[in-house]
């Protein structure tokens, strides 16, 4: 039996074996969230994240580490969700170390409903299992949240278009334009535009300003791929931010893009807005010379974006399952 000792976060110190940990599971389960120590850092810097309360690290008698959770938690809301993250080392799993990393989380959230004076849930995910799995852990990872009293609550899809073949040009509505967003000039607006686009939408929690201008100093980021809609008056009416990763491409071996963020605002729905920004992301990811783009999408979304997408020739990859534990 293991003899562990759990730890917060110490910082950058931790950053190189946080990756390594990440990168070992990687190499097992292959399921393309291989990471580096630049994107780590970005990652743990979201202004939203207390590194002090929500990462937590595990190492056996010998220092090593073996396991890491980290929580995202909303930082307003009437139900607060935390969402859990966690890796294991594949020569530590099958023990009580994940239990471990669940019940820490159990307890943090915990602390959250007292702190906040409101209810919490805990949430976890793990991609379905497929039959052609590299490895066994996405049963492991099911059966696990589920012996801890976890529901599977919503399912997710991840996407994916050839963009070798020509792409229809996209047709706006009479009165509005497709301009870049001018990053931090813009930012009040975009957040704005972002939170009344997907208010209606499953789990919705509002961003900030601050997250949206921590995620501009992402190096990768590209200004020419985050497009907005603008109706005649000045109103950003809907918006598409794609993102290219070469770190992940050069783990992946593929040459990639994301549509990361496609929606429209409430008012100027079902006029082909959704349509025309999506087709306008997928040009400007064509131009930057990326070969395939990939999108996420909820199973059950309110507007229709799974029809939308498939009427582009978009097609499912892999379905990722979220699951929820009321507290």
């Amino acid at each position: 039996m293991l003899t562990l000792t759990m730890r917060p976060y110490a910082g950058d110190a931790d950053l190189e074996a946080i990756a390594n940990l990440i990168n070992t599971c990687e190499a097992v389960d292959q399921l393309d969230e291989g990471t580096s120590v630049s994107e780590l850092q970005q990652q743990f810097d979201e202004p939203s994240l207390d590194k002090s309360r929500d990462i937590r690290l595990w190492k056996d008698a010998d220092s090593q580490l073996v396991g890491m959770g980290r929580l995202w938690i909303p930082p307003t809301g009437e139900v607060i969700d935390g969402f859990l993250w966690f890796r294991v080392l594949p020569t530590a799993r099958g023990g009580d170390l994940e239990r471990q990393i669940v019940a820490w989380a159990e307890g943090r959230m915990r602390e959250v409903s007292q702190e906040r004076g409101v209810q919490v849930k805990l949430r976890s995910g793990s991609r379905a299992n497929q039959s052609d799995s590299p490895s066994k852990a996405l049963g492991d990872r099911i059966a696990l949240l589920e012996s801890c009293g976890f529901i599977a609550d919503r399912y997710f899809f991840t996407m994916e278009q050839s963009l070798s073949l020509p792409i229809p040009e996209f047709q706006l509505p009479d009165g509005f334009t497709i301009r870049q967003i001018r990053s931090n000039e813009d930012a009040e607006a975009w957040i704005e535009l972002f939170n009344q686009s997907f208010i209606d939408h499953w789990n919705h929690h509002d961003l900030t300003v601050e997250s949206y201008k921590h995620w501009l100093t992402d190096p990768d980021y590209k200004p020419e791929l985050d497009l907005a809609a603008v109706a005649a008056d000045g109103t950003f009416a809907a918006f598409c931010h794609c993102d290219i990763s070469p770190e992940d491409n050069k783990r992946s071996g593929r040459n990639e893009g994301w549509i990361s963020t496609l929606g429209t605002r409430r008012g100027f729905r079902r006029k082909g807005l959704a349509r025309a920004m999506l087709l306008a992301g997928m040009q400007r990811l064509k131009v930057a010379g990326v070969d395939t783009a990939r999108l996420g999408v909820d199973s059950e979304n309110p507007s229709g974006a799974g029809q939308l997408y498939e009427s582009v020739g978009f097609r499912k990859v892999y379905t990722q399952i979220m699951y929820v534990k009321d507290m």
